[in-house]
């Protein structure tokens, strides 16, 4: 029954979008905006399979190969997201899968709060190339972390070493700091989430990354709300629409393929923005020694998680 809701929503989704195409007659705005299509699509499966978030794909692709604005990039991942992982959510929902709910409630709590707060007192003092060298930093050192450990990731099994106690403190963190990064940058609390819940409590990665696509889901809806309310969104974001195959994906696709996917691209885009814009001398430097302290504090996550009590049995409640 919950599945037939889920496909009646997607039903109801795709019937809007034609709708809104057909009745604004915006077939040659969609055909000269391929890239974005290209963008949505890739960020379709990457943001509902894998931790990365669709905006993780979207953003380097509108910003470095198509030259839009770093805002641009910025929602255009809260608006696909906000469409595609919140249709990922649904199949979640609707398909029982497991999720890690306490430490996801409260990095929700403080996420909620934070993404309003600094995309209005914040992101005007922060320059463009300074969002788009923090974006690819972080996922950069998401990347390294990934390579280095993704054996052991890879054979991860159960929800991890939770504790009421540890989720609230956990959780508050998570949703302070990735709600900072995302509010610039439209992706990150999914991926700090991530790696808390596979490198810090060692918990299984089937039910971590539906556990981020939730968190991301949800913060895209605040950060899109927040953006439409101060005016601010750009046409171009308007015409970002994108389909929730990944949720299914991430259920049938070996993990570790999946895995060296998502290192791979995060090491790319690193490379790829430092070069497109034209990235030298003490910026450069300061970009590397950002992504090495960002893969010593995975690590610094990492030793902590092996520290832990054994890993608890049964499924997150």
């Amino acid at each position: 029954m919950r599945l037939r809701l889920f496909f009646l929503w997607l039903l109801a989704f795709t019937g809007s979008w034609l709708y809104l195409v057909v009745s604004g007659d915006h077939w040659e705005a969609v055909r000269q905006h391929w890239g974005i299509a290209v963008a949505m699509a890739l960020g379709s499966y990457f943001g509902a399979s894998t931790p990365m978030g669709g905006g993780a794909v979207g953003f380097p692709v509108l910003v470095l190969l198509f030259d839009e604005p770093a805002a641009v990039g910025r929602d255009f991942s809260f608006a696909i997201q906000s469409a595609g992982m919140l249709s990922a959510s649904l199949f979640i929902f609707a398909t029982g899968r497991p999720v890690a709910w306490p430490i996801l409630g409260w990095t929700l709590v403080a996420g909620v709060m934070v993404v309003p707060l600094a995309t209005v007192l914040l992101l005007p003092l922060v320059p463009p190339l300074v969002v788009k060298l923090l974006f690819a930093v972080i996922w950069a050192a998401f990347g390294i972390a990934h390579f280095a450990h993704r054996r052991e990731i890879e054979v991860l099994h159960g929800p991890g070493a939770h504790t009421a106690a540890r989720d609230l403190r956990l959780g508050l963190t998570i949703g302070v700091a990735g709600g900072l990064v995302t509010a610039a940058t439209g992706v990150g609390v999914n991926m700090l989430l991530y790696m808390v819940l596979v490198m810090l409590l060692r918990g299984d990665t089937k039910i971590a990354i539906p556990t981020s696509v939730i968190a991301m889901a949800s913060l895209s809806i605040v950060g899109l709300a927040t953006r439409a309310l101060l005016g601010d969104i750009q046409h171009e974001v308007y015409l970002s629409w994108l389909a929730p195959l990944g949720a299914w994906m991430v259920q049938v696709l070996p993990r570790a393929p999946t895995l060296w996917i998502v290192s791979t691209l995060c090491l790319v885009q690193f490379v790829w923005t430092c070069v497109h814009e034209r990235v030298t001398g003490l910026p450069l430097a300061l970009a590397v020694a950002g992504a090495a302290a960002c893969v010593l504090a995975f690590e610094a996550l990492h030793r902590r998680g092996r520290r832990l009590p054994p890993l608890l049995e049964g499924r997150p409640s």
